[in-house]
């Protein structure tokens, strides 16, 4: 996968929009920073194989796997860990 940074990881613990704390070095790191050798990917909708987003809106999606009519709507940076659907693409 590319694009992913340190909000993209399960040791990221947001503290604002912009900053985190690392849970393996136990400091403060920007979200938007590179990953690094510890990087454990934190599954999100966007990085599900049943979530599709307009790419001329990013902000938002829909996840295919509902049973909902319409179907439900999904931001890319929604935590999935507890989803029943969720697969990893």
């Amino acid at each position: 996968m590319t694009n992913l940074n340190c909000r993209d990881c399960r040791d990221f613990a947001p503290i604002d929009v912009v900053k985190g704390v690392c849970h393996i070095t136990k400091t403060t790191v920007l979200g938007d920073a590179e990953q690094c050798g510890d990087f454990s990917l934190m599954p999100k909708c966007k990085h599900c194989t049943k979530f599709t987003a307009d790419p001329a809106i990013v902000e938002m999606g829909v996840c295919e796997a509902s049973t909902t009519d319409p179907k439900f709507f999904a931001f890319p940076d929604m935590v999935t860990v507890t989803c029943e659907w969720f697969q990893q693409n």
